[in-house]
Protein backbone atom coordinates (compact mmCIF):
# COMPACT_ATOMS: atom_id res chain seq x y z
CA UNK A 1 0.00 0.00 0.00
CA UNK A 2 1.33 3.51 -0.97
CA UNK A 3 1.87 6.30 1.55
CA UNK A 4 -0.47 8.15 0.18
CA UNK A 5 -3.61 5.10 0.54
CA UNK A 6 -2.72 5.19 4.24
CA UNK A 7 -2.83 8.81 4.97
CA UNK A 8 -6.08 8.46 2.90
CA UNK A 9 -7.16 6.35 5.37
CA UNK A 10 -5.81 7.89 8.47
CA UNK A 11 -8.74 10.39 7.52
CA UNK A 12 -8.46 14.18 7.22
CA UNK A 13 -8.98 15.07 10.52
CA UNK A 14 -5.91 13.78 12.25
CA UNK A 15 -3.48 15.68 9.42
CA UNK A 16 -5.85 18.90 10.13
CA UNK A 17 -5.04 18.94 13.68
CA UNK A 18 -0.98 18.05 12.87
CA UNK A 19 -1.07 21.55 10.40
CA UNK A 20 -2.89 23.37 13.16
CA UNK A 21 0.26 22.34 15.63
CA UNK A 22 2.56 22.99 12.68
CA UNK A 23 1.29 26.60 12.15
CA UNK A 24 1.02 27.26 15.73
CA UNK A 25 4.85 26.15 16.55
CA UNK A 26 5.98 28.16 13.67
CA UNK A 27 6.99 31.83 14.33
CA UNK A 28 6.31 34.02 10.95
CA UNK A 29 2.55 33.51 10.40
CA UNK A 30 1.04 34.94 6.84
CA UNK A 31 -1.36 37.18 7.69
CA UNK A 32 -2.99 37.70 4.09
CA UNK A 33 -2.75 35.38 0.73
CA UNK A 34 -0.57 36.78 -1.45
CA UNK A 35 -0.99 38.21 -4.76
CA UNK A 36 1.57 35.94 -6.41
CA UNK A 37 0.31 32.78 -4.74
CA UNK A 38 0.10 29.97 -7.20
CA UNK A 39 -3.38 28.60 -7.06
CA UNK A 40 -3.12 25.43 -9.19
CA UNK A 41 -6.08 23.28 -10.44
CA UNK A 42 -5.89 20.15 -10.22
CA UNK A 43 -6.28 17.74 -13.25
CA UNK A 44 -8.10 20.67 -14.13
CA UNK A 45 -11.03 21.01 -11.55
CA UNK A 46 -11.42 17.36 -10.67
CA UNK A 47 -14.05 18.11 -7.89
CA UNK A 48 -16.38 19.62 -10.58
CA UNK A 49 -15.75 18.48 -13.97
CA UNK A 50 -14.04 15.27 -15.54
CA UNK A 51 -10.70 15.36 -14.44
CA UNK A 52 -7.94 15.71 -17.15
CA UNK A 53 -10.44 17.05 -20.18
CA UNK A 54 -10.81 20.08 -22.10
CA UNK A 55 -14.07 20.80 -19.87
CA UNK A 56 -12.40 20.32 -16.91
CA UNK A 57 -9.81 22.50 -17.58
CA UNK A 58 -12.12 25.49 -18.80
CA UNK A 59 -14.37 25.06 -15.38
CA UNK A 60 -11.05 25.69 -13.32
CA UNK A 61 -10.58 28.96 -15.05
CA UNK A 62 -14.05 30.22 -14.61
CA UNK A 63 -12.43 30.85 -11.25
CA UNK A 64 -9.82 34.35 -11.66
CA UNK A 65 -7.99 32.92 -8.92
CA UNK A 66 -6.29 30.04 -10.83
CA UNK A 67 -3.45 30.92 -11.95
CA UNK A 68 -2.31 26.92 -13.27
CA UNK A 69 -3.55 24.54 -14.52
CA UNK A 70 -2.10 20.98 -13.53
CA UNK A 71 -2.33 18.04 -15.55
CA UNK A 72 -0.67 14.44 -16.21
CA UNK A 73 0.69 12.98 -19.47
CA UNK A 74 0.57 9.37 -21.15
CA UNK A 75 1.61 8.39 -24.44
CA UNK A 76 -0.13 7.10 -27.55
CA UNK A 77 1.19 4.21 -29.28
CA UNK A 78 1.73 6.91 -32.76
CA UNK A 79 3.70 8.87 -29.99
CA UNK A 80 0.94 12.16 -29.14
CA UNK A 81 0.95 13.07 -25.28
CA UNK A 82 -2.44 12.80 -23.83
CA UNK A 83 -3.24 14.27 -21.20
CA UNK A 84 -4.45 11.28 -18.58
CA UNK A 85 -3.55 10.56 -14.84
CA UNK A 86 -3.09 6.82 -15.56
CA UNK A 87 -1.39 5.08 -18.75
CA UNK A 88 -4.92 3.24 -19.45
CA UNK A 89 -8.39 4.11 -19.00
CA UNK A 90 -9.69 4.12 -15.30
CA UNK A 91 -12.54 2.06 -15.35
CA UNK A 92 -14.60 4.36 -12.46
CA UNK A 93 -14.22 7.10 -14.83
CA UNK A 94 -13.99 5.79 -18.61
CA UNK A 95 -16.86 3.89 -21.03
CA UNK A 96 -15.91 1.72 -23.71
CA UNK A 97 -16.43 3.07 -27.32
CA UNK A 98 -19.84 0.73 -27.50
CA UNK A 99 -20.94 2.88 -24.12
CA UNK A 100 -20.53 -0.64 -22.05
CA UNK A 101 -18.66 -0.40 -18.06
CA UNK A 102 -14.84 -1.37 -18.63
CA UNK A 103 -14.33 -4.72 -16.63
CA UNK A 104 -12.01 -3.77 -13.27
CA UNK A 105 -9.97 -6.55 -13.73
CA UNK A 106 -9.29 -6.01 -17.41
CA UNK A 107 -8.80 -1.93 -17.03
CA UNK A 108 -4.80 -1.94 -16.67
CA UNK A 109 -4.11 -3.87 -19.77
CA UNK A 110 -5.78 -0.91 -21.90
CA UNK A 111 -2.87 0.60 -22.69
CA UNK A 112 -3.02 3.87 -23.99
CA UNK A 113 0.51 3.05 -25.41
CA UNK A 114 -1.01 0.18 -27.54
CA UNK A 115 -3.63 2.67 -29.22
CA UNK A 116 -3.47 5.64 -31.20
CA UNK A 117 -4.73 9.06 -30.46
CA UNK A 118 -7.93 8.67 -32.43
CA UNK A 119 -8.34 5.65 -31.09
CA UNK A 120 -7.59 6.70 -27.53
CA UNK A 121 -10.76 9.98 -28.72
CA UNK A 122 -13.36 7.46 -28.92
CA UNK A 123 -13.94 6.21 -25.01
CA UNK A 124 -15.98 8.45 -22.83
CA UNK A 125 -13.91 9.58 -19.93
CA UNK A 126 -16.56 12.10 -18.49
CA UNK A 127 -20.12 10.53 -18.18
CA UNK A 128 -19.79 8.65 -15.56
CA UNK A 129 -19.17 10.73 -12.11
CA UNK A 130 -15.87 9.57 -10.21
CA UNK A 131 -17.15 7.90 -6.71
CA UNK A 132 -15.04 10.24 -4.93
CA UNK A 133 -16.18 13.89 -6.24
CA UNK A 134 -20.46 13.93 -5.66
CA UNK A 135 -19.94 17.36 -6.58
CA UNK A 136 -18.57 16.93 -10.08
CA UNK A 137 -21.04 17.93 -12.99
CA UNK A 138 -20.32 14.44 -15.40
CA UNK A 139 -20.62 14.69 -19.23
CA UNK A 140 -19.53 13.14 -21.91
CA UNK A 141 -15.64 13.68 -23.10
CA UNK A 142 -12.80 11.68 -24.06
CA UNK A 143 -9.18 12.55 -22.57
CA UNK A 144 -7.56 14.75 -25.71
CA UNK A 145 -3.92 15.58 -26.46
CA UNK A 146 -1.32 18.24 -24.53
CA UNK A 147 -1.67 20.52 -27.70
CA UNK A 148 -5.74 20.01 -27.72
CA UNK A 149 -5.69 21.39 -23.84
CA UNK A 150 -3.50 24.18 -24.51
CA UNK A 151 -5.06 25.36 -28.04
CA UNK A 152 -8.79 24.92 -26.60
CA UNK A 153 -7.41 27.50 -23.54
CA UNK A 154 -5.48 29.76 -25.87
CA UNK A 155 -8.93 29.80 -27.74
CA UNK A 156 -11.13 30.48 -25.08
CA UNK A 157 -8.99 32.92 -22.77
CA UNK A 158 -7.14 34.73 -25.15
CA UNK A 159 -5.46 37.66 -22.93
CA UNK A 160 -5.26 35.66 -19.81
CA UNK A 161 -1.71 34.41 -19.21
CA UNK A 162 -2.17 30.92 -18.04
CA UNK A 163 0.80 29.12 -16.34
CA UNK A 164 0.86 25.17 -16.78
CA UNK A 165 2.03 22.32 -14.23
CA UNK A 166 2.41 19.29 -16.09
CA UNK A 167 3.23 16.10 -15.03
CA UNK A 168 5.30 12.74 -16.40
CA UNK A 169 3.59 9.80 -15.63
CA UNK A 170 6.40 7.21 -15.63
CA UNK A 171 7.96 4.81 -13.32
CA UNK A 172 11.27 2.34 -14.15
CA UNK A 173 8.74 -0.79 -14.46
CA UNK A 174 6.55 0.83 -17.28
CA UNK A 175 9.64 2.15 -19.39
CA UNK A 176 8.56 0.20 -22.92
CA UNK A 177 5.05 -1.50 -21.86
CA UNK A 178 2.64 0.95 -20.54
CA UNK A 179 4.95 3.98 -21.68
CA UNK A 180 7.93 4.64 -23.49
CA UNK A 181 11.27 4.50 -22.05
CA UNK A 182 11.90 7.27 -19.80
CA UNK A 183 14.47 9.17 -22.48
CA UNK A 184 12.11 9.05 -24.76
CA UNK A 185 9.14 9.99 -22.71
CA UNK A 186 11.07 13.12 -21.53
CA UNK A 187 12.21 13.81 -25.42
CA UNK A 188 8.57 13.84 -26.38
CA UNK A 189 7.25 16.24 -23.69
CA UNK A 190 10.12 18.87 -24.07
CA UNK A 191 10.01 18.78 -27.87
CA UNK A 192 6.29 19.11 -27.71
CA UNK A 193 6.43 22.42 -24.73
CA UNK A 194 8.61 24.05 -26.90
CA UNK A 195 6.28 23.50 -29.86
CA UNK A 196 3.66 25.68 -27.77
CA UNK A 197 5.92 28.31 -26.66
CA UNK A 198 5.25 26.86 -23.27
CA UNK A 199 8.91 27.70 -22.10
CA UNK A 200 8.44 30.36 -19.66
CA UNK A 201 4.64 29.59 -18.20
CA UNK A 202 5.07 25.72 -17.66
CA UNK A 203 6.45 23.54 -15.00
CA UNK A 204 6.89 19.99 -15.45
CA UNK A 205 6.94 17.89 -12.45
CA UNK A 206 7.31 14.16 -11.72
CA UNK A 207 7.46 11.61 -9.01
CA UNK A 208 10.43 9.79 -10.95
CA UNK A 209 13.76 11.30 -10.61
CA UNK A 210 15.12 9.81 -13.58
CA UNK A 211 12.07 11.45 -15.61
CA UNK A 212 13.16 15.24 -13.90
CA UNK A 213 17.09 14.63 -14.87
CA UNK A 214 15.96 13.45 -18.42
CA UNK A 215 14.11 16.59 -18.81
CA UNK A 216 17.33 18.72 -17.10
CA UNK A 217 19.90 17.27 -19.87
CA UNK A 218 16.99 18.27 -22.82
CA UNK A 219 16.81 21.85 -21.69
CA UNK A 220 18.05 23.17 -18.26
CA UNK A 221 15.67 26.24 -18.70
CA UNK A 222 12.74 24.62 -17.93
CA UNK A 223 10.92 24.95 -14.61
CA UNK A 224 11.35 21.25 -12.72
CA UNK A 225 8.80 20.10 -9.65
CA UNK A 226 9.92 17.01 -7.46
CA UNK A 227 6.92 15.21 -6.71
CA UNK A 228 6.71 14.05 -3.18
CA UNK A 229 4.93 11.28 -1.00
CA UNK A 230 7.56 9.59 0.86
CA UNK A 231 8.70 9.91 4.48
CA UNK A 232 12.00 10.74 3.44
CA UNK A 233 13.55 13.96 4.58
CA UNK A 234 13.61 16.70 1.97
CA UNK A 235 17.40 16.88 2.07
CA UNK A 236 17.46 12.96 1.21
CA UNK A 237 15.00 13.25 -1.59
CA UNK A 238 16.85 16.34 -3.25
CA UNK A 239 19.96 14.38 -2.54
CA UNK A 240 18.15 11.36 -4.65
CA UNK A 241 17.58 13.55 -7.49
CA UNK A 242 20.94 14.80 -8.12
CA UNK A 243 20.07 18.63 -8.01
CA UNK A 244 17.88 21.18 -6.40
CA UNK A 245 14.91 21.87 -8.38
CA UNK A 246 12.78 24.91 -8.73
CA UNK A 247 9.84 23.34 -6.81
CA UNK A 248 9.45 20.62 -3.90
CA UNK A 249 5.78 19.67 -4.11
CA UNK A 250 4.83 17.03 -1.38
CA UNK A 251 1.88 15.88 -0.34
CA UNK A 252 0.37 18.53 1.76
CA UNK A 253 0.16 16.57 4.97
CA UNK A 254 3.94 16.15 5.15
CA UNK A 255 4.20 19.86 5.28
CA UNK A 256 6.19 20.67 8.15
CA UNK A 257 7.45 24.22 9.27
CA UNK A 258 11.07 22.49 8.76
CA UNK A 259 10.09 21.99 5.33
CA UNK A 260 9.52 25.55 4.53
CA UNK A 261 12.90 26.41 6.28
CA UNK A 262 14.38 23.61 4.13
CA UNK A 263 13.13 24.78 0.52
CA UNK A 264 14.00 29.07 2.12
CA UNK A 265 17.53 27.78 2.55
CA UNK A 266 17.59 25.45 -1.02
CA UNK A 267 16.05 28.42 -2.84
CA UNK A 268 13.00 26.07 -3.69
CA UNK A 269 9.21 26.95 -3.68
CA UNK A 270 7.23 24.52 -1.84
CA UNK A 271 3.57 23.74 -3.58
CA UNK A 272 1.86 21.01 -1.69
CA UNK A 273 -0.91 18.53 -3.41
CA UNK A 274 -3.53 17.90 -3.42
CA UNK A 275 -5.49 19.95 -0.76
CA UNK A 276 -9.40 20.08 -0.53
CA UNK A 277 -9.93 21.58 2.75
CA UNK A 278 -10.26 25.20 3.10
CA UNK A 279 -9.08 24.89 6.40
CA UNK A 280 -5.79 23.33 5.18
CA UNK A 281 -5.52 25.66 2.93
CA UNK A 282 -5.53 28.52 5.62
CA UNK A 283 -3.42 26.89 7.74
CA UNK A 284 -0.92 26.24 4.39
CA UNK A 285 -0.95 29.51 3.76
CA UNK A 286 -0.09 30.00 7.13
CA UNK A 287 2.99 28.17 7.28
CA UNK A 288 3.81 29.83 4.07
CA UNK A 289 3.53 27.18 1.62
CA UNK A 290 3.57 29.59 -2.25
CA UNK A 291 1.26 27.15 -3.74
CA UNK A 292 -1.48 25.19 -3.13
CA UNK A 293 -2.51 22.27 -5.83
CA UNK A 294 -6.47 21.79 -5.06
CA UNK A 295 -9.56 19.79 -7.10
CA UNK A 296 -11.93 22.40 -5.81
CA UNK A 297 -11.34 25.70 -6.85
CA UNK A 298 -14.47 26.99 -4.90
CA UNK A 299 -13.32 26.20 -2.28
CA UNK A 300 -10.36 28.50 -2.46
CA UNK A 301 -10.44 31.34 0.28
CA UNK A 302 -10.77 34.97 -0.10
CA UNK A 303 -9.00 36.04 2.21
CA UNK A 304 -7.11 35.11 5.65
CA UNK A 305 -9.40 35.21 8.69
CA UNK A 306 -8.38 38.13 11.43
CA UNK A 307 -10.03 36.68 14.74
CA UNK A 308 -8.22 36.26 17.31
CA UNK A 309 -8.07 32.66 17.13
CA UNK A 310 -6.95 32.47 13.64
CA UNK A 311 -4.19 29.68 13.59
Amino acid sequence: MSLLNVLFKIGPFLWAALLLFSCKSFEKKSSVIPPSFDWQGHRGARGLAPENSVPGFLRALEFPQITTLELDLAVSKDGQLIVSHEPWFNPNICLQPDGNRIPSGEAEGLLLYRLTAAEIRAYDCGSLQHPRFPEQTPQPTYKPTLREVVEAVRAAYPTRTVRWNIEIKSRPEWDGIRTPPVDTFARLVVEEIEALGLQGTCTVQSFDPRALRAVRVLNSELTLALLVENLLSPARNIELLGFTPAIYSPYYALVKPSTLRFCRQKGMKLIPWTVNDTDAMLRLISIGVDGIITDYPNRIPQQMPTSPGRS
